[in-house]
């Protein structure tokens, strides 16, 4: 059965089963083997080899390259390795080996081997499976007849695991220890020369080494054995940098350590790494930073965590046993991991024993009983170590785009190769194998050697930015993105307002919104607010939820260790807490079972108290005060937080039935305690942030959790809702729905029969919208067209579960927006997880940066030391050769040796790239367990939503380098073209020391392009999404036609000053300085130092030309010789630079088209850019006042 059939899970799309053929049945051996045979027939027997020598090696090596390329092809592509050495193979018992391929950013297809092991020791049936980063799939051969992850006891009844009493029988053990494998987190560091075999067959790499062959054909033996050497230490440092990010990568894998396992009826001490699934095992406090082995479930005795390690969020969180707990369901971890699961990697603060008076299992070190879920790469910690692993490639902005380009690029140069064979041959004498070998060099000069480099080199800087400002990033290629967001999605508690909460008061009790101060609350009322939370005294203090803090501050109560309430001062008694129901999204409410002891009695008198959202707890209330909702609608309108309080005397109860009492049973027939009124401020740059945001042409919606009068509240204020009224969608009754406002003044049918025919410029135009959790779901159940046309102007998204969030996210990138949303990262996964850039902040991190930050004037901004020494060095070599020009003689295009003056330099040209290269890999900083989060592939470890601007800054630049790196490449790709095909044929070259110079030039601009940094605002205009656009082809190709327009015009001005030549020019004549040379050099420096200058972008995205003062003085510098070369001020000067003397007349011309064509060119790309070179957002997430 072919298992390649459908996507398998959230990792793999496919697998293909097949079975390798003989190696001399290969698609890189046999058919050469005929190829060569075939050859050496037609070479001997059909033309002679004496007459056709060269036409025969040239055929030769043709083959040889093919095969040599035929080979590499199965090296680079798992796809067309199983074409060619693989056949297919349907029956998974006779496959061997799998060909698996991953979903879009979960790493790169592989070629896995295909294992059969036995089932169990006396049955003789086989278990067939793989594993594919870190993840063991099994054959499935009863039901689904295809290849299942592992499965892992995730999804039995509650009551299965609490009577489980673990592993009795060794054969059982060692069958789980068979299907699971170890628990180990080990990442394994391949050998030096395993990488660099990798790196040296890279397509780039091996390109370059291509390139390098040529020169070599074309008598560069020094030049070129310098380059290759250079070449190969350069990917040494690489692969010694990337070894070192590997190694620090598996110092964040758990070390193992002794545990105690419940295992053939007794407890003993095993190591972490031997647990299996399905083990009982028992947990404390974390010792000796001892993390959580693995996922558990936690069965007996409560404990409270540090997830931070995962969630980056530092509140401890309260973890309940399944003590409690309705056991006659299924575990599902969407709802239940949050209060029942230890996650692997996470800490133990704290823990309370098992109690004595339940049976139970009970560990010999009182720690908490444990049920081991999840093991090795399938916890939650080595989910996120496989996503920082595998999910990272070093993709640049748009690579199918990148590709695309060089295609363009590639016509060009076929024409112009065409060229040279078809004029070169019109001489009789011209030496075929020359021409040929220069039409293949034509071939290669498309694709500049640096191109990878430069690419990488943009989205690196940005990451190395991103991490200064405290913003991680596990998923590199999403920056590129950040630059074209059209939505950004905010969720607003924690996120948008402070955690710094204010307790207004009490209302409600009268029947008015009047606010009474707590402190004068009746008793009834400071008793639910005093028990009814999940606050944890530890031995730092208090940990739990900042409002449940607030709340009990403001009563003036305390929490002691033994879960007790007491009031500081005052006669109220205190109170115990016997059992919590926590609070959940889903349900909106919390209870709790307390008591307290009367004055003068002994009788522990119970009581249930609750608390939650006001809408969902009336149903529970015995009765209702007159203007229940009128007063909590009134107070959430001023953008407080409401919460109802109930209570329920229960009496006197036995262990046992506050043990057995359900949720159900205490949540009905309650008293009404009153409202308790919280106010949430924004947080201090909220509204900055959201300005600079809604100004800089982006489209703002808030989803939150809280209820719509509050979240329009702060939409507000924060001007997310800017038009005379906000619509919010009703249920009025069973299925009677319609839109009312705010103040309750407007009310209309959901789609309003009047408006249908101009609806965008009637209805959307004139309210914002607001739709709850509950009419999301009916209105997309319902009226599924007219929720995606309203989509794109609803402003807020209320009381929405976490799974709304993720469904309203994928809503608008089905439409085609590019998404970007900013939650805390614990009920906002799903939703960060599916924006293109999600970014999680830590709601209880500082809201700013710890130490002072460097002047934004100082030149190094942004760089390591190391990195502005490097850079430095990087100026001073430029400097160096400069100063070497006085000493180097003229040189010979074709001498083989190099004088030590040449040797000098082409050190320096290779210490630059070398520098280069350098840079990058410091640019690539390794983003390590708690800086990311399992939420999202954004991690800001402060709590302003400030990093929402630096990433979208840092996204336009990068996307800007990019494209103006690709408008510099052409137009270099296309002058050089030219001028290697129809100025070679005119027997115009350039000498040794010209072309290494010119070289260098292009290398140091590339670097400072690349080092822009983003302007200090984001700008109303959006930049260009991608790089097939009417703006880049426009400009490329007017700029290409001023410049071979100018070009052309001077070669044949030099032309007419020169004396006659003859017809068929001698190419293979030593480098003569001519008046022709001279011009041309001149020329084409221009050229190049105009293109630079003229499409670097500059504001409003990053910084300008003026402001990138090693761009500028580079620009400069380069210009200033060009023009003293060009007017011939210093003559001795010109003749280093072998440069001749030109007439005065022609010296006039010379300068005045280098002026007109930089004028030109400048002119057309200005033209361009104003008609065609700005981004436009979608005309519905316009703001329209």
């Amino acid at each position: 059965m072919d298992s390649s059939s459908s996507s398998l899970d959230d990792l793999v799309h496919s697998v293909g089963l097949y079975v390798p053929r003989p190696l001399i049945l290969h698609g890189y051996i046999f058919p050469f083997l005929i190829l060569y045979g075939v050859w050496g027939w037609a070479w001997v027997a059909v033309y002679g080899w004496e007459e056709y020598f060269e036409a025969g090696l040239i055929t030769l090596a043709g083959i040889g390259c093919l095969q040599i390329l035929t080979c590499l092809f199965c090296h680079w592509s798992v796809h067309v390795r199983c074409l060619f050495t693989c056949r297919r193979e349907n029956d998974p018992r006779v496959a061997t080996v799998a060909k698996v391929v991953p979903t879009p950013n979960n790493g790169s297809p592989e070629l896995v081997k295909v294992h059969k092991t036995l089932i169990s020791k006396d049955s003789k049936e086989k278990s067939i499976w793989f594993i594919f980063q870190k993840t063991k799939y099994i054959w499935d051969s009863e039901e689904k007849k295809q290849f299942v992850g592992l499965q892992f006891p995730i999804d039995h009844q509650l009551r299965t695991y609490t009577e489980w009493r673990g592993y009795q029988e060794d054969t059982d053990l060692a069958a789980a220890e068979g299907r699971y494998g170890k628990n180990e987190l080990q990442m394994d560091v391949p050998e030096f020369m395993d990488l660099f075999r990798e790196r040296a067959t890279a397509p780039f790499f091996v390109f370059q080494v291509f390139c390098v062959g040529l020169w070599c054909l074309d008598e560069y033996w020094y030049y070129s054995l310098f380059t290759l050497f250079m070449l190969v230490i350069f990917e040494c440092t690489l692969v010694q940098q990337q070894l070192r990010n590997m190694s620090e990568i598996r110092k964040m894998g758990a070390k193992p350590y002794m545990i105690q396992v419940y295992r053939n009826k007794r407890w003993r001490s095993i190591m972490t790494d031997q647990l299996v699934p399905g083990d009982v095992v028992s947990v404390g406090r974390s010792q000796n930073d001892n993390l959580v082995p693995c996922d558990l479930l936690l069965l007996r005795g409560p404990c409270v965590v540090d997830e931070s390690m995962l969630t980056g969020e530092s509140v401890p969180q309260m973890k309940e046993s399944l003590e409690a707990v309705e056991l006659d369901r299924e575990l599902d971890l969407a709802t239940d991991a949050k209060l029942h699961v230890l996650f692997g990697g996470t800490k133990v603060v704290q823990h309370t024993p098992p109690s004595k008076t339940v049976t139970g299992l009970r560990a010999p070190d009182n720690g908490c009983v444990c049920y081991v879920l999840r093991t090795n790469f399938n916890t939650a910690q080595g989910k996120l170590l496989r996503t920082i692993l595998y999910g990272v490639s070093r993709v640049t902005a748009n690579n199918l785009e990148t590709f695309a380009f060089i295609l363009f690029l590639l016509i060009f140069a076929i024409a112009a190769a065409s060229y040279v064979w078809i004029k070169g041959t019109e001489d009789p004498n011209r030496n075929r194998y020359k021409l040929f070998l220069e039409c293949t060099l034509i071939l290669t000069s498309v694709v500049p050697p640096e191109l990878p480099i430069e690419l990488s080199l943009a989205v690196n800087t940005s990451l190395l930015s991103l991490s200064k400002l405290f913003v991680y990033c596990t998923e590199p290629f999403r920056i590129p993105f950040a630059g074209k967001i059209d939505v950004c999605c905010f969720d607003k508690t924690g996120t948008l307002t402070s955690d710094d909460l204010v307790v207004e008061g009490v209302a409600g009790l009268d029947g008015t919104s009047k606010v009474v101060p707590v402190g004068e609350a009746p008793l009834e009322t400071i008793q639910v607010v005093a028990s009814c939370h999940s606050l944890v005294q530890l031995e730092d203090g208090l940990v739990g939820d900042p409002q449940e803090k607030a709340t009990l501050a403001a009563i003036d109560w305390t929490v002691t260790k033994g879960e007790a309430v007491v009031p500081r001062k005052g006669k109220a008694p205190g109170m115990k807490i016997f059992h919590r129901f926590h609070f959940s999204s889903q349900l909106k409410r919390m209870s709790v079972i307390t008591g307290f002891t009367q004055p003068g009695s002994a009788d522990v008198m119970y009581l249930a108290t609750v608390k939650g959202a006001p809408e969902t707890l009336r149903p529970m209330f015995s009765s209702l005060p007159p203007n229940y909702d009128n007063v909590y609608l009134e107070l959430s309108r001023r953008g407080a937080r409401v919460l109802a309080l109930g209570r329920k005397e229960l009496g006197r109860l036995s262990h046992a039935e506050v043990r057995e009492t359900t949720r159900e049973a205490l949540e009905c027939k309650l008293t009404f305690a009153g409202f308790i009124i919280i106010s949430c401020p924004l947080k201090r740059d909220s509204k900055e942030v959201i300005k600079e945001v809604l100004q800089s042409s982006h489209g703002v919606v808030m989803i939150t959790g809280d209820n719509s009068l509050t979240a329009c509240h702060v939409a507000k204020e924060l001007k997310f809702t800017h038009k005379k009224a906000t619509l919010v969608l009703q249920n009025y009754n069973q299925d009677q729905w319609g839109w009312e406002s705010i103040d309750q003044t407007i009310k209309m049918e959901v789609i309003p029969t009047n408006e249908i025919k101009d609806m965008k410029n009637g209805f959307f135009r004139t309210y914002d919208f607001c739709i709850t959790g509950e009419g999301l779901t009916w209105l997309k159940r319902q009226h599924p067209k007219f929720f995606k046309d309203i989509l794109p102007h609803v402003r807020v998204f209320a009381r929405v579960a976490p799974k709304q969030k993720e469904f309203v996210i994928t809503a608008y990138k089905s439409l085609g927006y590019t998404t970007l949303m900013c939650g805390d990262g614990t009920n906002d996964v799903g939703a960060l997880k599916h924006a293109h850039c999600g970014v999680a902040i830590l709601s209880n991190a500082p809201d700013r940066p710890p130490q002072r930050k460097k002047r934004s004037d100082d030149p190094n901004n942004g760089m390591t030391p190391g990195m502005s020494e490097k850079l430095e060095s990087a100026r001073k070599l430029a400097r160096k050769v400069e100063k070497q020009k006085a000493q180097t003689p003229p040189a010979s295009s074709r001498q083989s040796k190099m004088t030590p003056q040449q040797e000098q330099i082409t050190k320096a040209q290779a210490q630059l790239q070398k520098l280069l290269q350098e840079l990058e890999e410091e640019n690539n900083p390794v983003v390590k367990l708690g800086d990311a989060s399992i939420a999202a592939p954004f991690t800001s470890k402060l709590s302003s939503i400030q990093c929402v601007c630096h990433i979208i800054k840092q996204g336009r630049c990068t996307l800007v380098t990019t494209l103006q790196m690709f408008k510099i490449l052409a137009l270099n790709a296309l002058i050089l073209a030219y001028s290697q095909s129809v100025l070679y044929l005119d027997g115009i070259k350039f000498s040794d020391y010209q072309a290494t110079l010119q070289g260098l030039l292009l290398a140091a601009c590339f670097l400072f392009i690349s080092r822009s940094k983003p302007l200090k605002v984001l700008s109303k205009e959006r930049p260009l999404p991608n790089i097939f656009n009417v703006y880049t082809i426009m400009t490329v190709l007017l700029q290409f036609a001023v410049h071979f327009t100018c070009l052309w015009f001077l070669v044949n001005q030099a032309n007419e000053w020169s004396p006659p030549k003859e017809k068929f020019v001698d190419l293979e004549k030593e480098f003569e300085p001519s008046l022709l040379n001279s011009t041309v050099y001149v020329i084409s420096m221009t050229l190049q130092i105009s293109t630079f200058a003229i499409n670097y972008r500059g504001h409003p995205f990053m910084e300008s030309l003026l402001e990138n003062k090693a761009l500028l003085y580079s620009l400069l510098g380069s210009g200033s010789v060009v023009l003293a070369l060009a007017v011939g001020i210093v003559p001795e000067f010109a003749q280093q630079f072998e440069i001749v003397d030109f007439p005065p007349e022609y010296r006039i011309i010379l300068v005045k088209v280098l002026v007109a064509d930089f004028t030109l060119s400048l002119i057309a790309d200005r033209v361009c850019l104003f008609l065609f070179g700005e981004g436009r957002l979608p005309s519905e997430l316009r703001k329209i006042a």
